[in-house]
C-alpha cells in the first residue's frame, strides 16, 4: 500500500513538472520568441522557401526598428498570413524609387547584401515618386524585388503591426547562425 502511494506521489510530480515546462515554453513562445517557416521566394537570395527562423518579439518593445532589420509581420490583406520583409524607410524619412534603385532623403542607398532587382514601382510607390514616412511607420522590402509582396504594392507598416525581429535562422544547417545587420551607406 506505502508502494502505491510512493508510484502516485512520483507520477503526479512527474507530471508536475511537465506541466511546469509545458507552461514556460508557451510563455516563451507567446511573449519573447518563436520559430517561423520562410514561405515564398520574397527573400531570395538571403533567405529561402523552407528556411527557418526563431523571431524576437521583445525586441520592439524595447527599441525601435532599425534599416536593415529583417522583421516579420501579417499581412496587410489577410492577418492569418506573415510576411517577412527587410525595413528600408525609417520614420520621418522621405523615400524614392528612382532609376531601379531607394533614395532615402535624396541620396541613393547603397545595400551592402545581395538582392534581386530591378526594382520597380508598384500600386503604393511609384518610380520618381517621393513619399514622406510617417511616425510609426515604415516601409519594408524584399530582397527578390521583381518577386516580392511588399511596401511598393501594399504601403506602409505600423511598428505596432510587427511580430518581431528575425534574428537566428536554424534551417538548413549549412545556413544556420545568427543573422547579421547590415551597415548601410549613403
Amino acid at each position: 500500500m506505502d508502494a502505491i502511494k510512493r508510484a502516485v506521489a512520483a507520477i503526479f510530480d512527474f507530471l508536475q513538472g511537465i506541466v511546469a515546462i509545458a507552461a514556460v515554453m508557451v510563455m516563451v513562445y507567446l511573449f519573447i520568441m518563436s520559430p517561423q517557416q520562410v514561405s515564398g521566394h520574397s527573400m531570395e537570395p538571403n533567405f529561402h522557401d523552407g528556411d527557418y527562423i526563431l523571431t524576437n518579439k521583445i525586441i520592439f518593445k524595447l527599441i525601435d526598428p532599425k534599416r536593415g532589420d529583417i522583421v516579420i509581420f501579417k499581412s496587410p490583406a489577410n492577418k492569418d498570413i506573415d510576411y517577412i520583409k527587410r525595413i528600408i524607410g525609417l520614420p520621418g524619412e522621405t523615400l524614392e524609387l528612382k532609376n531601379q534603385h531607394y533614395y532615402i532623403n535624396g541620396r541613393e542607398l547603397i545595400e551592402p547584401y545581395p538582392y534581386n532587382k530591378p526594382v520597380y514601382g508598384e500600386a503604393f510607390l511609384h518610380e520618381n515618386e517621393q513619399i514622406q514616412i510617417p511616425p510609426g511607420m515604415y516601409f519594408v522590402s524584399g530582397d527578390n524585388r521583381p518577386g516580392s509582396s511588399d511596401s511598393r504594392e501594399f504601403g506602409l507598416i505600423a511598428k505596432d503591426d510587427f511580430i518581431g525581429q528575425a534574428f537566428l535562422r536554424y534551417w538548413p544547417v549549412n545556413s544556420a547562425g545568427i543573422i547579421p545587420h547590415p551597415v548601410y551607406q549613403f
